[in-house]
């Protein structure tokens, strides 16, 4: 069966191109568009979709309008997941999105938009209640962030700090182990240490990942002057 979206976006021609461009994947039906988050509200009231695709920015303000539908969406229909599309890294609007909780939610660059592949992927992942965060956003969150003190992250041992900050960077057990000088058994130790103290062990493998990352930033991330991409 294919997974119902909903597209919104108020610029037409990336609204009716994203459309047509989903229309050729055999596992999407895109039900529903929309131009303002009032009428996508209203779709997905309609429509009961899967998960829905959404602008950042939308009227009236464009501004963060299109976290702002996610968030109402999530809390009024649990069962849709959400994925935000943004045309440049915005760290605050990243972390607003996802800071009550990553379940069902997702926030990309534009220009994965080129990859179908990717995108299918984003949302397939929400609509089953995983989370999907662009490496270069958390890249970008990590690299403004100062060190802090409180919370859980900091009952981490250095290592463990060291493997979520690349965790926090996108990068796969394997490449961190390949960058850490560690095998991959010694990350996964690592990595399920972490969870564990992190209160993260009943959490999805994704969702896992995701809201360690984002407790990572929360406490601060690594010292060193922040910069805006």
């Amino acid at each position: 069966m294919a997974l119902r979206l909903v597209v919104a976006d108020d610029n037409f021609l990336v609204r009716e191109g994203l459309a047509a461009l989903l229309a050729e994947v055999d596992e999407i039906e895109v039900v529903a568009m929309a131009s303002d988050p009032v009428s996508l509200m209203r779709a997905v009231a309609a429509t009961s979709p899967d998960a829905v695709l959404t602008d950042i920015r939308m009227p009236p303000t464009h501004t963060n309008e299109g976290i702002e539908a996610a968030k109402r969406i999530r809390a009024e229909h649990p069962d849709v997941g959400v994925v935000v599309l943004s045309q440049y890294v915005e760290e605050d609007y990243a972390f607003e999105l996802l800071v009550d909780g990553v379940t069902g939610l997702g926030y990309l660059l534009k220009e994965r938009v080129g990859d179908v592949a990717e995108l299918v992927r984003a949302v397939s992942e929400v609509s089953r209640g995983g989370s999907v965060l662009d490496p270069q956003v958390v890249e970008a969150l990590v690299a403004r962030k100062r060190a802090s003190d409180g919370g859980p992250i900091h009952g981490l041992t250095d290592r463990e700090r060291e493997v979520l900050q690349e965790m926090a960077t996108g990068r796969n057990n394997a490449t961190i182990a390949t960058t850490l000088f560690m095998s991959e058994r010694a990350v996964e130790k690592h990595i399920g240490a972490l969870f564990q103290k992190l209160g993260l062990s009943d959490e999805r493998v994704t969702n896992r990942r995701v809201m360690a990352v984002l407790a990572f930033l929360e406490a601060g991330g690594p010292s060193g002057s922040g910069t805006r991409r």
